[in-house]
């Protein structure tokens, strides 16, 4: 880890702090509980604890895997119905294949990002391929909901492949670590996901002692998770750790640093950063489907039982088996 690596000297940097901006303090630290989902890969609950008005516009968030397959082990989502939101896969190490009933479909791996707007309703699966399963290997990456405003529960979906060379790499003031910027901006340098609900995010990795002072939208929220290593967070220099979720209050930047010392799995500490326009609108959710009220779940529900949110392809994608 991470897939898609590169050279911080020879990267722009950002700027540092600049007069009157102040960083953001910790609201509160979870820990991310271990479950499973789908045929059943192990999952981090990384939002688990924390309410909706702290993660919105966000509703939920798994980190997969980090796991060593042995050959026939690797396992993936069957067939499922969205309404209401987006879901985004970044796959870090090892490969999903994705497919849904409205076109969409490829390989994610190698630092890639699927982002999938489900909107007023879609059918897609996501499996590890034939190849992976009987081998087995690492799997890692996230799997993100991002909701949308009433206004946009039904529009079309659509599909973005964002492949891992199209992310923005930018480096910290100091050059001790790599950002990574998946969708929107951090001082002016963006990344290619499009997004209706605006948002932030990123995937940085810090080496061993750096510090990391970032430009932060202050009409945002702003979510710290450690994917994996050890450091510190905020401006009082909270201990955080792989699997673990820091909620920050309000100011312009986020401040986090590495440890001195990280484990050998763990050279270096990994941080996905996130961060949004809040939607402030109820939120009702119901499995896969997010909308604003019960009676729209309802709706949902029938919709997708009746055929209304798609069919799955002649030519669908499966799950292999060995």
């Amino acid at each position: 880890m991470p897939a898609v690596t590169a050279d911080t000297v020879s990267l722009p940097r950002l700027a540092g702090p600049g007069l009157g901006e102040t960083p953001r303090p910790v609201k509160k630290i979870t820990t991310a509980p271990l479950g499973h989902e789908g045929e059943g890969f192990p999952v981090r609950r990384a939002f688990a604890g924390v309410s909706k008005a702290d993660l919105d516009p966000f509703v939920h968030m798994d980190q997969m895997g980090e796991v060593e397959y042995a050959p026939g082990e690797p396992k993936g989502t069957p067939w499922h119905p969205h309404r209401g939101f987006e879901t985004v896969t970044y796959m870090i190490d090892g490969t999903f294949q994705h497919q849904d009933s409205h076109g969409g479909g490829g390989l994610i791996t190698d630092g890639a990002t699927q982002w999938m707007t489900a909107g007023a309703g879609i059918l897609h699966i996501e499996t590890p391929p034939a190849a992976l399963v009987e081998s087995g290997g690492l799997f890692h990456g996230i799997q993100l909901w991002v909701n949308l405003p009433a206004k946009d529960k039904f529009t079309p979906p659509r599909y973005q492949n964002l492949e891992g060379g199209q992310v923005g790499l930018v480096a910290s003031p100091d050059g001790g670590a790599l950002v990574r910027v998946i969708a929107g901006e951090i001082g002016g340098h963006g990344g290619p996901g499009s997004t209706h609900t605006p948002i932030t995010m990123a995937h940085v990795t810090v080496s061993p002692g750096a510090r990391v002072d970032l430009p932060w939208n202050a009409t945002f929220n702003a979510l710290v998770y450690v994917l994996a290593g050890a450091g510190t967070v905020g401006p009082k220099d909270a201990s955080i750790e792989t699997g673990q979720l820091a909620v920050l209050g309000a100011g312009d930047r986020v401040v986090f640093a590495a440890g001195e010392h990280q484990d050998s799995h763990t050279p270096n500490l990994e941080v996905l950063l996130l961060g949004g326009q809040p939607i402030r609108e109820p939120v009702a959710q119901y499995g896969p489907f997010v909308m604003n009220t019960r009676e729209e779940l309802a709706q949902a529900m029938e919709d997708f039982q009746k055929g209304r949110l798609g069919v799955i392809p002649a030519n669908a994608l499966m799950p292999h088996r060995v």
